[in-house]
């Protein structure tokens, strides 16, 4: 067989610097967690997360700081979430701060709506 072309059969060969790197990066997440505020370390996750984790996190996280940030940081693709916290707890300080989210995302209409629209 040609070695011209890919064969979807054999797994992907994976660089061992990119290894390397992971490997780092989770050994520096857990020496974080071991000797700094677990809440702190959360906090500075939570930003550079993905979306399904930034939902994750908005819906179950212990620390309610973890919480209340991701609430913050969601977007419009993640309106089914923030609504699902407003059913769930409508009157707890996370129900709010997830309608006032939704509020947020239905008052900004983008870079052109801002310079248009002086209030």
């Amino acid at each position: 067989m040609s070695s011209c072309c890919h064969d979807p059969t054999e797994p992907d060969k994976l660089d061992p610097r990119e290894l390397t790197r992971a490997q780092m990066r989770y050994d520096e997440l857990v020496r974080d967690l071991f000797t700094d505020d677990p809440e702190k370390v959360l906090l500075k996750l939570v930003n550079s997360s993905s979306v399904y984790l930034r939902e994750l996190a908005a819906l179950r996280a212990d620390y309610p700081s973890v919480r209340l940030r991701a609430i913050q940081l969601l977007d419009k693709k993640s309106e089914a979430v923030l609504n699902q916290i407003i059913d769930k707890e409508p009157d707890s300080e996370f129900g709010q701060a997830a309608k006032h989210q939704i509020d947020h995302l239905d008052d900004d209409s983008g870079l052109l709506g801002r310079l248009f629209h002086s209030s």
